[in-house]
């Protein structure tokens, strides 16, 4: 204990102690809220019963009083220091016992011992926390001297020292965890607050406990109103069961939440939200805690709805624009019968490039074919159908086959038009003998796609690229998060696109 012995205090054998480091222990340990414990006042009476004397105390040593935690047998809750035995008895390195403190020089004349308590015997055990600083003192207290205590009794006060310390670092360890989550708590309330989303956080069992400021004010709900099961009650009533049973699967397999329903607004007008939520969960794996979010995204979800609309509208018109000209070849080839084969095999080109304007335009869950390509082979089949000889295939389709999926379905029609396309104004396509191969290869967890052109006119790598070369780049790059290469050949040009399975199919 000399490392904390210092100039401040004196104290009744010469030694002197750094107040301000006991007054921190003392304030660190939370002693104060210790006062009258039950468990002490147990220790206490166990004391006095076991040294037969009538007055047992658990005593704090502070600036200017000693505070008594627990008694037995004495009124007072606390005594000035500069009467305290306890003082002393905390800077010992055992038990201090004061047989008659009327012939003890340190206490003969001190008011404790003069005056109506009477005090002739005493025996304390320091109380020293973790760090050496004393505390204070267990000790019993008698009106007659002794000749001191049994071995039995300095063992047995010394077992119910050590009690009183782990008490004392229980209510520490306790008071530093209720400071500690108090903390956390108002960081995560601030931060929820400050946050532009309604916030909310329920029980493992799914009641809803919390909500931040956001929610009371786009609600305008009382709060505590929409704790428990009340927030489904502003739900769009539309949206109400649907809402309930993704939760409940939720909350049955800890899975993350996330659903688009309609919330009432505070003007009564429902709005289109966004309801996200994950678990918490301990080291064990079990469930703590979720904690979610609601973001208003209504602006956003009729904005979609009107670009769907607008793309519907626009692939129809698109479509009847490819059926009236098919029409019309039909209606010309009927005047002019020699054009007839002609004529027909026109009007396939026209009616397949209708079919494959459904695979290169964006689409919505609602808009995509119904007959859905599943895999690489079975797209591009349908893409170059307008690009096909009636009597042989100018385009063929060869290698591996491979799933896909709705996910990159677009982009690997977008990628294969343009090529197609710019094949048929400028390249191998553009003249009656020229082909194109296209051959996909599996190379460990890629797919290579090969497009080769022959038979065309020379070709020469162009000084500026357009907008289809852009488009072909963002496909296989951007959506699809491969790479492009081309070759300018001059017998033909050669593509080489390589992306990853698992961008092509989920599975």
């Amino acid at each position: 204990m000399t490392n904390i012995l210092s100039v401040d205090a004196p104290i009744g054998n010469g030694w002197r102690i750094d107040e301000g480091v006991r007054a921190a222990a003392i304030a660190e340990h939370r002693i104060e809220t210790l006062r009258d414990d039950l468990a002490l006042k147990k220790i206490t009476d166990f004391a006095a019963a076991l040294c037969d004397a009538p007055i047992a105390l658990v005593s704090i040593v502070e600036l200017s009083r000693q505070t008594f935690l627990s008694r037995t047998g004495l009124g007072p809750s606390e005594t000035p220091r500069e009467t305290s035995f306890c003082a002393h008895a905390m800077v010992e390195d055992d038990i201090m016992v004061v047989p008659d403190a009327r012939l003890d020089p340190r206490f003969a004349d001190n008011p404790l011992v003069t005056g109506e308590l009477g005090i002739r015997f005493y025996a304390g055990v320091p109380l020293v926390s973790e760090a050496g600083i004393p505390l204070g003192s267990l000790c019993v207290i008698a009106r007659e001297p002794r000749d001191g205590l049994t071995d039995f009794q300095r063992q047995g006060l010394k077992v119910l020292a050590d009690d009183v310390l782990n008490r004392l670092s229980d209510s520490r360890a306790s008071a530093i965890s209720r400071a500690t989550i108090a903390d956390s708590e108002s960081r995560f309330r601030t931060l929820a607050d400050s946050m532009p989303q309604m916030v909310w956080s329920t029980l493992p069992d799914g009641f809803h406990d919390y909500y931040n400021a956001r929610w009371y004010e786009f609600t305008g709900m009382p709060a505590g109103s929409t704790d428990g099961d009340g927030w489904n009650d502003i739900f769009h009533p539309e949206d109400q069961a649907r809402a309930w049973g993704v939760w409940r699967q939720s909350l049955e397999t800890g899975e993350p939440y996330q659903i688009e329903y309609r919330l009432r607004h505070r003007d009564g007008t429902y709005r289109w939200t966004l309801g996200r939520a994950l678990p918490m969960t301990d080291r064990a794996g079990k469930i703590t805690r979720w904690i979610g979010t609601c973001t208003d995204i209504h602006e956003q979800k009729l904005a979609s709805e009107e670009r769907e609309v607008v793309a519907q509208e626009l692939s129809h018109r698109i479509k009847n624009i490819f059926a009236v000209i098919a029409g019309l070849i039909t209606f010309a080839a009927r005047s002019r019968p020699e054009f007839r084969p002609i004529a027909e095999d026109l009007r396939h080109r026209v009616t397949a490039l209708g079919r494959a304007h459904d695979f290169v335009r964006p689409h919505s869950a609602k808009s995509r074919p119904d007959v859905a390509q599943t895999s690489l082979h079975g797209l591009l089949d349908a893409l170059f159908l307008p690009y096909q000889a009636v009597d042989a295939a100018r385009i063929s389709v060869g290698g591996a086959d491979v799933p896909i999926d709705d996910r990159s379905a677009t982009p690997l029609a977008l990628l294969f038009h343009e090529l197609a396309t710019n094949a048929t104004k400028y390249g191998a396509l553009s003249n009656d003998l020229g082909s194109v191969t296209v051959t996909s290869l599996i190379d460990g967890s890629d797919i290579v796609l090969v497009w080769q052109e022959d038979g065309g006119p020379k070709v020469r790598q162009p000084e500026t690229l357009g907008f289809g070369a852009q488009l072909i780049d963002l496909s296989a790059s951007r959506q699809l998060g491969g790479t492009v290469v081309h070759d300018w050949a001059e017998d033909g040009l050669r593509v080489v696109v390589e992306v990853s399975r698992a961008a092509l199919s989920r599975g």
